[in-house]
């Protein structure tokens, strides 16, 4: 059934353009991407980058951040506990420690473990686009953007309104090894926003939750976000944001199944930013921010049965400090600036430990004709524990025509350990080690883009290089795991991702979005290990697909995943979501994993079977 409906899929996207009226036009969203103060729109990127846009975030059969990265080309989005309770990301086959993730350009750098980088304090309903850049991002964000960056832009609102989104929902199965009741979930989350000519004020919240889908899965989540906007005048603006989220989610085999069966885990984020831009010049524009983050993590391995014993508390703050200029020269774009941040971690089994990173950037962008871009720029890094290093990088398009453009890197990244891969005591299970070296990144990468009406197509090959790859192995199965470079890791990947959007009639539009990745992962001067944690564990072949068909105010989207590990079986997603909307009000049902597969994301986890949900929204924004 499953082979028959990605056929189908296929077909009906192949008609539909054969069928394609010639005099119909649909506008190409031409998003502006902000990098280091360069402001560039998307068809003009020389990068593998992509958007999800606020359209399709508001299509798609998701209320979390780790839901709706879920359906994003070359992401490996690996959940532990679902509906956003944990989950680690990574990019084109890297670890989770790999990837950067920003709000708004400031960077979520989490000094303890990845593991808590999505722990982040923003509803859905606030975000206007998440932006995917793929590659190592070392000239544009600096340290652990070995693989790529992910940045979610939240709106700024443009007038007064209010926001009210309310759902539930279930599998229909019972607890019947803990309580007995039947499985469910729900939430609300709301907004409001306050607009005026010269100052906008935003805020946020939610709270979810769940008694679970199996034993001690169950999760509340709230969240709180205020953004405030104020614009002096044409030259000079100001914008503030403060977030705080709270996570408690039981932890049934997250670590060290299966004697953390009863284990729960409680995260709490405080995120603060203050950051504006002077217009100097009409050649001259500075962007200064000042960035803070505050993660407490409490595990509990017996969780309430033992509450005072196998307890884990780690407290780590991040206080960070950023200045970027650029300067329109005759022939194209001078971006430079500088950037200090300090760690420190207070943790019961990773001991009380500091460091401070120092930052320096600059780039350069020219058109050395009407066809040719270059983008150049290198980062020079100073790490109190690791001393200086340099990371250059180039991107260039070559437009064959209005539509055809040929587009490529050279670029090269460094990840620094984590406090966890250093000092981690957690006997008998896990131990750190702080003679481990930071891992360093080469990639290459050449594509074509084609951008027209309502086709456009991405498709690109890469070659990367990671060497002092970092993972957690061990010898013999007595032993704890201990982290470790293992060597260096070889990836040769190739994605293609495309769109296709008509108007059928005045009335009705369609649209289909189909990405392919496909990767090869191989290590070299590898160190014999009986057991990993992270080696080859990417994935080989991935396909994401949404089918989505809007009629007046009603429209229904498909979603289709489909995923095979190096060293697993593979398994198709299908979820769906259907909605009605009637003046200020919608109505939405949605079903996840339609067709109830059984599958794994992180060792022997298995995630959620068929999952209905009902919601409905008012929005005056």
């Amino acid at each position: 059934m499953r082979k028959f409906y990605f056929a189908m899929m296929m077909f009906l996207s192949a008609n539909l353009y054969a069928q394609q009226k010639q005099d119909t036009v649909i506008k190409i969203n031409d998003v502006v991407i902000t990098e280091n103060g360069f402001k560039t729109p998307i068809s003009k990127q020389n990068r593998n980058v992509y958007i999800i846009d606020k359209e399709m975030i508001a299509k798609l059969p998701a209320r979390s951040i780790q839901e709706l990265l879920q359906y994003a080309n070359g992401v490996d989005l690996r959940q532990r506990g679902p509906f956003g309770a944990q989950a680690d990301i990574s990019i084109d086959g890297g670890s989770f420690e790999q990837t950067v993730v920003l709000l708004n350009g400031t960077k979520i750098i989490d000094s303890q473990t990845a593991h808590n980088m999505l722990n982040l304090p923003i509803p859905i309903e606030a975000i206007e686009r998440i932006e995917v850049v793929r590659g190592p991002a070392a000239r544009i964000y600096g340290i652990n953007s070995l693989t790529g960056a992910i940045n979610i832009i939240t709106k700024k609102p443009a007038k007064s309104g209010v926001l009210v989104d309310a759902h539930t929902g279930s599998n229909f199965e019972k607890d019947t090894e803990g309580t007995g009741k039947t499985f469910y979930n729900g939430g609300v989350h709301l907004g409001g926003v306050l607009a005026k000519e010269k100052q906008q004020h935003s805020l946020f919240g939610s709270h979810d939750q769940s008694n679970g889908y199996r034993f001690n899965t169950q999760f509340e989540n709230t969240k709180l976000l205020y953004q405030g906007n104020f614009q002096f005048d044409d030259s000079n603006e100001f914008n503030a944001s403060f977030g705080y989220t709270k996570n408690e989610f039981g932890a049934n085999g997250f670590y060290a199944a299966p004697g953390d069966k009863n284990s729960i885990e409680t995260v709490q984020t405080t995120l603060a930013a203050i950051q504006s831009k002077h217009i100097l010049s009409n050649r001259w524009t500075l962007l200064p921010r000042l960035s803070y983050r505050y993660n407490f993590d409490n595990y509990r391995y017996f969780g309430n049965v033992n509450p005072n014993a196998g307890v884990s508390k780690h407290s780590t703050n991040s206080l960070a400090a950023e200045v970027t200029s650029t300067y329109k020269t005759n022939d194209g774009e001078l971006g430079f600036g500088a950037e200090i941040r300090s760690e420190d971690i207070n943790s019961s089994n990773i001991g009380n430990h500091r460091r401070e990173n120092a930052g320096f950037y600059a780039q350069y962008r020219t058109s050395f004709f009407e066809k040719l871009n270059v983008n150049a720029g290198a980062y020079l890094n100073y790490n109190s524990s690791y001393k200086w290093q340099i990371y250059p990088g180039i991107d260039a398009s070559y437009a064959l025509t209005d539509e055809f453009k040929f587009i490529g890197s050279l670029g090269t990244s460094q990840r620094i350990p984590s406090f966890t891969d250093l000092y981690l005591n957690q006997r008998p299970g896990n131990i750190g080690n702080p003679d481990v070296k930071p891992e360093n990144a080469f990639q290459g990468e050449i594509g074509l883009r084609f951008m027209q009406r309502q086709l456009t197509f991405n498709t690109s090959f890469f070659y990367r290089s990671i060497d002092n790859f970092i993972d957690w192995t061990r010898l013999v199965a007595t032993e704890p795991f201990q982290a470790n470079n293992v060597g260096s890791m070889i990836t040769r990947g190739i994605n293609f991702r495309s769109n296709y959007g008509v108007d059928i009639n005045d009335y009705a539009k369609f649209n289909i979005n189909l990405a392919y990745s496909y990767l090869d992962s191989r290590f070299k001067n590898m160190t014999q290990v009986l057991a990993s944690k992270y080696q080859l564990s990417a994935l080989k072949h991935q396909v994401t697909n949404t089918l989505d068909f809007k009629y007046h105010n009603f429209s229904v989207l498909l979603a289709t995943r489909f995923n095979q590990r190096m060293t697993s079986k593979s398994y198709w997603i299908n979820d769906f979501r259907l909605s009605q909307a009637i003046d200020k009000f919608t109505i939405y049902l949605d079903a996840q994993n339609i067709f109830d597969t059984q599958y794994f994301e992180i060792g022997a986890i298995p995630l959620p079977s068929r999952w209905f949900s009902l919601g409905v929204k008012f929005v005056t924004l």
